[in-house]
């Protein structure tokens, strides 16, 4: 299949706007994706046509948005090769999705003196959250070190690892570095020990074909808005014998199936973790987001950014004598944070924000990560299936102008 990238270009309206006068050059994916057509009108079509409660009517509206909610959940099995919908939980993205796993998981299995494995190159999502549990139980986080070139130390990994460790909950592809970690190397040294592994998979699912069962995953979170659907949508993939032995994370509607005042039984997976109304127009909207991925093909959204990233980064070394890029991984997807001499990140960013250029600036929730290299702000530029090279060859061009006026 031949990669038509201006077919791509003209399902995201957005790209055709005009910022301070110039043609947007949308270098932010990391942070976000810009929402295809058919995610639109997938919402717009749900708000029209099946807009009421699900799970709870009779009537028509009710039993067709359920159906089109369940649909959903059906599609995301199916997309990450789940062994059932009954391990897909809808959360409100993968923050969240990773504070139910350490609330639960935490009540039910650690106490005083265990240990939770992370890394160096964690976002704060999947940093503080375990913090909250280390402080409640009196547990101890450890952390993984990196290597120079932003990749795992295995061989320190695999010291952490013991009969005090409860879960090792670990980045697929870091949000800074853009290093894709060797996760099924991860989870299996982790078995080994019976240690169950949690991957965030945020910064993955929109670039790297995700199977859970091959993987062999325990939990697998991820966010629809980083895989070009909606906002306040996410999804956290569980073993079922691991949820079927938590507590809920919270309690309301649709997580029960008996309230008394004497006492209140829980309903059956997945609902159990799904207390309250979900956003069943999110959910379908997150369902055509991923038919949209998958009829441009994983693999070659991976390969069209790959040369992306190869082509940035040789333009940016080349001509940039000052330039210092973080994470140099082998393997790496379409991610470059990098500093230009001594330009704070900030400044760099807005004179390109001026020149229609959209990239992020700051520590990016990784902070930990960025202390580790001597740094507390970073300019960072994310691509995705929908960038060009002609938008590499404006990026560059606006940081030649730019380095001009600040260096």
């Amino acid at each position: 299949m031949i990669y038509d990238i201006d077919k791509i270009r003209d399902e995201f309206p957005i790209l055709h706007t005009q910022v301070h006068g110039r043609p947007l050059v949308y270098l932010d994916n990391g942070a976000t994706t810009q929402k295809p057509l058919c995610v639109l009108e997938a919402i717009d079509r749900a708000y029209r046509t099946a807009n009421a409660n699900v799970h709870r009517g009779v009537h028509y509206l009710s039993q067709l948005a359920t159906e089109r909610h369940e649909e959903a959940r059906r599609r995301v099995a199916r997309f990450i090769n789940a062994s059932s919908e009954r391990e897909v939980i809808f959360t409100r993205g993968t923050t969240e999705a990773i504070n139910l796993v350490a609330t639960s998981f935490g009540a039910a299995f650690v106490r005083e003196g265990d240990e939770i494995v992370i890394s160096t190159m964690e976002h704060h999502a999947n940093i503080v959250p375990w913090q909250m549990l280390c402080q409640r139980t009196g547990a101890r986080l450890r952390v993984i070190k990196i290597n120079e070139l932003g990749e795992l130390d295995l061989e320190h990994y695999i010291s952490l690892l013991g009969e005090k460790t409860k879960i090792v909950s670990l980045t697929h592809v870091s949000n800074v570095l853009g290093t894709i970690n060797p996760i099924k190397q991860v989870i299996d040294l982790a078995h080994e020990h019976g240690i169950p592994v949690l991957i965030d998979g945020a910064q993955a699912i929109a670039h790297t074909k995700v199977d859970v069962q091959a993987l062999g995953a325990d939990f697998y979170v991820f966010s629809a808005h980083k895989v070009y659907g909606p906002t306040g949508v996410g999804v956290l993939y569980g073993r079922s014998e691991l949820l079927d032995a938590m507590p809920p994370y919270m309690g309301g509607g649709e997580m029960i199936a008996k309230v008394t005042f004497e006492q209140t039984t829980y309903n059956e997976l997945p609902f159990k973790y799904e207390a309250g109304t979900p956003d069943y127009v999110g959910s379908t909207a997150l369902a055509a987001a991923l038919d949209f991925v998958d009829s441009v093909g994983v693999e070659q959204i991976a390969s069209y950014e790959d040369e992306l990233l190869q082509y940035a980064t040789r333009r940016l070394t080349e001509e940039f004598p000052e330039v210092y890029i973080l994470g140099r991984a082998k393997h790496k997807e379409a991610t470059i944070s990098f500093g230009i001499g001594r330009i704070h990140p900030f400044d760099l960013g807005t004179i390109l924000d001026r020149m229609g250029v959209a990239i992020r600036t700051g520590h990016h929730c990784a902070e930990p990560l960025l202390d580790r290299f001597g740094h507390t702000a970073i300019a960072r530029a994310s691509f995705a299936m929908y960038n060009t090279q002609e938008e590499v060859d404006t990026f560059i061009s606006s940081l030649h102008r730019a380095a001009k006026m600040l260096l």
